[in-house]
Order: C-alpha cells, then sequence, then structure tokens
C-alpha cells in the first residue's frame, strides 16, 4: 500500500491497536533514556515472552533447535534476540537490526568544578548535535557508578515531578551581538555546554571552593558518590521530561530518543508476536551508531558473530562455513530513521523521494552521501520481495532519500550487516528534527512499522 496517507486507512480496531502501541512506546522512551536502561527493558520484555539467557543454557549444557528463544546481552548495553526456525543455515534469519544509543552529554570523567560559587559539570557532547539546543532547557542525569569494590550505584536524577533538574547556561539577547553574528556550529563551544549542578555554599567551607565542598557532600550524603568515584562511571545528561502526544489530533508523539528507540520498539514487539517462525527470526538492538558503530558495544564488535557461534554450537552444527551459509542466506531490515519533509526548510529536500509524516515505513534503498559513499545499496531483487510482503499484509510505506544530493547525508548500520553477503535495506519512520532535543514522529508511523517488521519476521 504505497502513495497511502495511513490515517485514511484505518478501522476503529486499526486506531484502537495504535493507540496501544503509541501508549506502550511512550513508557519505553520514558524509562528508556540511555542504551543502558534500554537494554534492561528489552531483557523484560524478552523474558516475558518466554526468551532464555544464553548464558544460562550454556552454564547448563542445555541444547538448542527449533522453537528454542533465546536472548544474549553485551555488557549491559546490547541486546540479541533469536527464535529459531525450521533450517537456519539453509534459509538464513530474518534480521530486524536497530540502535538504542541516541545524541546526549556524556559527564567528563573528572567533571565536578567550581567558577565564582558556581558548580558545574563539564561534558563532552556524545553523536551529532547542534550544541545551541541543549543550552537553556532541563537536564536530568541518568546512568552508573561502579565503586572499586564492584559496587554499582544507578542514577535517574530529574525525571519525576519533584526532582531537581540541571541545565546548561546561555548568554542573554540583552548582551549577545557578537554570539549572534558566529555562524551557528560556533554559537555554542563543545568546552561550554558545561551543565550547571548547584549554587549553594558549605557552610564553614574553604573560601574558594565552598560550593564544590557542599555538592560533594551532598553527592556522599545521598547517593554514596565520592569524587574519585566519577573516574568509573557512566553518566549521562539528557533532556528531561515524558513523552507527549503532539497536535490537537493527538497525531504525533514529541520525545526524546526517537531516533532510534521508534524503531527498535517496533522491531522488538515484532520480534515478541511472532510465535514458532518457519525462518529464524533474530533482532539486534546495538550500541554506539551515533558514533560510527564502533567499540565493543557497537556493531562493529563481533559480539553478533560470536552469539552465533554459540548458538550454532548448541545446536550441533556449527562449523564456519555453516556460520557463513548462515549469514549469506540471511534478510535484513536495518531499521533506522530517516528525515521526514518538513515544508519550512523544503529547500534541503528532494520532495518527489522525501519520506512524509503518516505514510508508513519509510524503505531507504540507499543511505550514504553525495555519490553514494558510504552507502549500501540495496539489489532491486529484494526491494521487489519487499513490495510483495508489504501488499499481502497490508502495510503502508514509502520510499525515501535522505535530503537533497548534494546538501549531506548519513549512515546505519546496514553496510555493517551488508559485509556478511545478506540481503540489506534500511527501514524505519520518518522523524521532525532529528537529533534535536525533542523529535516528532507520527503515531501510524509507529503503528505500520510494527505491522511491517511483524510481516517481515512472517514472510521473509
Amino acid at each position: 500500500m504505497i502513495h497511502e496517507n495511513a490515517w485514511t486507512t484505518y478501522t476503529k480496531k486499526d486506531l484502537t491497536a495504535l493507540e496501544k502501541i503509541s501508549k506502550d512506546y511512550k513508557d519505553f522512551l520514558d524509562k528508556g533514556k540511555t542504551e543502558r536502561e534500554c537494554t534492561e527493558l528489552l531483557v523484560e520484555m524478552a523474558e516475558k515472552s518466554g526468551y532464555v539467557n544464553l548464558d544460562e543454557v550454556i552454564k547448563k549444557g542445555q541444547k538448542l533447535g527449533q522453537g528454542s528463544k533465546i536472548y544474549a546481552v553485551n555488557m549491559g548495553k546490547a541486546v540479541m534476540m533469536l527464535n529459531i526456525g525450521k533450517d537456519i543455515i539453509g534459509d538464513g534469519m530474518n534480521v530486524l537490526g536497530a540502535h538504542i544509543d541516541s545524541p546526549r552529554l556524556d559527564l567528563k570523567q573528572n567533571p565536578l568544578y567550581e567558577e565564582t560559587e558556581i558548580g558545574y559539570f563539564n561534558t563532552h557532547y556524545y553523536g551529532g548535535i547542534k550544541k545551541y539546543q541543549y543550552v537553556a532547557i532541563p537536564l536530568a542525569l541518568h546512568g552508573v557508578v561502579v565503586k572499586p569494590d564492584g559496587t554499582k550505584i544507578t542514577i535517574n536524577i530529574g525525571e519525576k515531578d519533584d526532582d531537581p533538574v540541571f541545565f546548561v547556561s546561555d548568554l542573554l539577547i540583552h548582551l549577545a551581538d557578537q554570539q549572534m553574528k558566529k555562524v551557528a556550529a560556533h554559537v555554542v563551544e563543545g568546552e561550554d555546554l558545561d551543565i550547571i549542578v548547584g549554587t549553594k555554599p558549605l557552610k564553614g567551607g574553604s573560601k574558594k571552593k565552598s560550593v564544590k565542598e557542599a555538592l560533594l557532600k551532598l553527592l556522599k550524603d545521598e547517593y554514596d558518590i565520592e569524587e574519585d568515584d566519577f573516574i568509573s562511571a557512566e553518566i549521562e545528561a539528557v533532556p528531561a521530561g515524558r513523552a507527549r502526544d503532539a497536535g490537537l489530533d493527538r497525531s504525533m508523539i514529541l520525545a526524546y530518543g526517537h531516533d532510534d528507540r521508534c524503531c527498535a520498539y517496533p522491531s522488538a514487539l515484532a520480534m515478541m508476536d511472532v510465535d514458532n517462525p518457519s525462518t529464524t527470526s533474530c533482532g539486534l538492538f546495538v550500541d554506539k551508531e551515533e558514533i560510527g558503530s564502533v567499540g565493543a558495544t557497537g556493531m562493529e564488535s563481533h559480539f553478533f558473530e560470536d552469539v552465533m557461534r554459540e548458538v550454532l554450537d548448541l545446536m550441533g552444527i556449527y562449523s564456519e562455513i555453516n556460520l557463513s551459509r548462515c549469514f549469506r542466506n540471511s534478510r535484513m531490515l536495518s531499521s533506522d530513521v530517516n528525515a521526514a519533509f518538513d515544508p519550512i526548510y523544503k529547500d534541503y529536500f528532494e520532495k518527489q523521494n522525501a519520506s512524509k509524516l503518516g505514510r508508513g515505513l519509510v524503505f531507504c534503498k540507499f543511505t550514504g552521501s553525495r555519490g553514494k559513499s558510504g552507502s549500501n545499496d540495496a539489489n532491486a531483487e529484494y526491494l521487489g520481495e519487499l513490495r510483495r510482503i508489504m501488499d499481502k499484509h497490508k502495510v503502508v510505506y514509502q520510499t525515501a532519500e535522505l535530503g537533497k544530493v548534494d546538501i549531506g547525508g548519513g549512515g546505519t548500520i546496514a553496510y555493517i550487516l551488508s559485509l556478511y553477503g545478506m540481503q540489506v535495506i534500511d527501514s524505519g519512520l520518518a522523524v521532525f528534527s532529528m537529533h534535536a532535543p525533542w523529535e516528532a514522529i507520527s503515531k501510524a508511523d509507529l503503528y505500520e512499522a510494527y505491522k511491517g517488521y511483524k510481516a517481515f519476521l512472517i514472510e521473509a
């Protein structure tokens, strides 16, 4: 069902299902503002649906086979789910891959300092952001502090109604003449994105650092955190506040982290809702995509391969040639967002090939930039098969590129999985204000993504 506005196709039953998924998704966003929190939520979903931790299967010496449902966690920041079908070698897998990290501000390893009786946390921004968008908005702190003895302290400050929030200050307009003449990339510099965390001095403290001393005392008394503990901490500053319905008609959701949790959540939901698939279903939910998919928890790590080696071994069919055949016979939807056509900025889009809110699941044949640099370019045969599947299951979908050819571009994890020889294409939701502290999606597109991902797992 291409070239349709999804809202015009819905029955009352569809609208009820759409609102249920939207409500649950907003709850997922509110609870999962970091990759660690998303991992915990995804594991919870998996276990409720009968998935078993691969580590436990290995520990108990159990075997895997058709009907087995397992998950594996990578360092608490990435998850892989597998629902094993009839012939994992000959049929390969139907893979849904999304990332669960989002742009944000990370606290540095030695973050706390005082300047003119103001306490600050020094930050280093993560991923592609417009730095000026992070000033003068309420921020929350999420993350973990790990002490030398292994004790882990979970941090979540700024989300409850009675929690304090944090912020980065901005220069008042009355004094901003020179600032306003700067190009946008330098209106706010990265080293100026320091978060204000307090102004109250410690009674009887030193004259130069009494605010810092008061903050250290508070951290020790309330959270059992000492200054050196920040060395072994991962704390993220993210926009504070809940995901909200947007528009008078409540047709949209405004929230932090749609990129790429609006693809991760319906992918996980589809994995939960497909039972006993003929072809093995695989869900990949990875970290570090926003900085190039690097590191031990990104898609470029060997986690995917290593888990598959363990699985094939527990099935009694492991060999390197079987692993290669499994990958080569697989298909993947690299589930990541696309830039929604915005009439306010129409000069940056090629309208005929731009994704639009409400037009359903987006298929992007290639990403990259300019002359398709750095992209995976999906095969026509694969697109033809996907069209058949989407039409059969009455999924509303569209095709799109990411902006005009010479304007810029972007990438996803698609090219990494394509290296295994599997068929891969980007698919996801159209997003307004991508990478801003608050992004917007259509509820209809979220619903169609769920339908499309589920159809793919059943039919591909």
